[in-house]
């Protein structure tokens, strides 16, 4: 028998029982994670002899990997991905990998460049009908940036400037949350403060035609989230060095762990290089580092009017 057909028929462990230690059941995620490995070496065309060859692993090892009843290491499991000549996400079962479109879909991503990325995006937006038609969008100023970039004063300046409402996401949050934000995460946990977030924005959107709104740092950690701010609203990055960030944080008394921290400002960085790439999708981006307030303010009004086509 070729070993195409062996591997397609192979159905039992070589050598031995599918069945998981008496008394225990088997692990939902491990059993989940032999599936595809077995699928994946179908596919290919190997026997479990082959692939344990070129990954490496005994054969009664991946066997159990294959029945759920083996616990592999991440190194194990690179090494089985490498001999399936497959992604690790692929092989763990990313969503990416999840059928043959999406695999050919991703194909044609990969290693493509950011602006690349962005005009499929857009594309992939118009074409499945959810990319932004709202004519309030460019009435409706959202700034973006970590805790300390100034959101919340300048925002407060630009609507009165503009003479249009202020929102301060956190403070919407609140009140959908009957508590504060420390407390959301606290009792109910982050995807929990994720959700709040979620509705909170799409309030705002839903009740203001012309709005200038201070978003949370992390709320471009949630991808749905953030593409309801894109759609809806003229994005604006409010950027300024770490060490203004630390420094306005410290100035407004926060005594949060990360404010508190020896570590601080290695761990704002490190937030702040985690996101960047995510702030950049911003529309305008005003760098306030080194300027003082007036002068800050200045320059978000300028960008700002200019994009809504506003006199100075």
């Amino acid at each position: 028998m070729n070993e195409h057909v062996d591997a397609v028929l192979a159905t039992a462990p070589e050598g031995g029982s599918n069945a998981a230690p008496a008394g225990e059941a088997k692990n939902p995620l491990l059993v989940a994670l032999g599936d595809r490995v077995r699928n994946l070496r179908a596919q290919r065309g190997l026997t479990r002899k082959a692939v344990a060859i070129s990954a490496d692993v005994s054969e009664r090892h991946l066997a159990n990997l294959e029945y759920g009843i083996g616990n592999a290491s991440i190194l194990v499991l690179q090494q089985v991905a490498g001999a399936l000549h497959c992604s690790l996400a692929e092989l763990v079962g990313d969503v990416t990998t999840s059928s043959p479109e999406w695999l050919l879909i991703r194909e044609l991503l990969e290693n493509r460049s950011e602006t690349d990325l962005r005009r499929v995006r857009v594309a992939l937006g118009e074409l499945l009908g959810t990319a932004s038609v709202d004519p309030a969008r460019h009435r409706r100023i959202a700034l973006v940036g970590l805790r300390g970039a100034g959101k919340s004063t300048l925002g407060q300046m630009l609507a009165d400037d503009l003479d249009v409402p202020f929102v301060e996401l956190s403070r919407e949050i609140e009140k959908l949350a009957g508590c504060s934000v420390r407390e959301i995460h606290d009792l109910y946990g982050t995807n929990a403060y994720r959700r709040y977030e979620r509705r909170a924005l799409e309030e705002a959107v839903q009740i203001y035609s012309e709005v200038v709104i201070a978003t949370p740092g992390g709320i471009v950690s949630d991808p749905a989230t953030f593409n309801e701010l894109l759609a809806h609203c003229t994005t604006v990055w409010l950027q300024a060095a770490p060490e203004e960030h630390m420094g306005r944080v410290a100035a407004q008394g926060d005594t949060r762990p990360m404010a508190a921290s020896k570590e601080a400002m290695e761990d704002l960085r490190r937030i702040l290089n985690g996101r960047a790439a995510f702030y950049s999708k911003a529309d305008l981006s005003v760098d306030t580092s080194g300027q003082s307030l007036a002068q800050s303010f200045q320059t978000l009004r300028s960008a700002t009017r200019q994009s809504m086509g506003l006199g100075a």
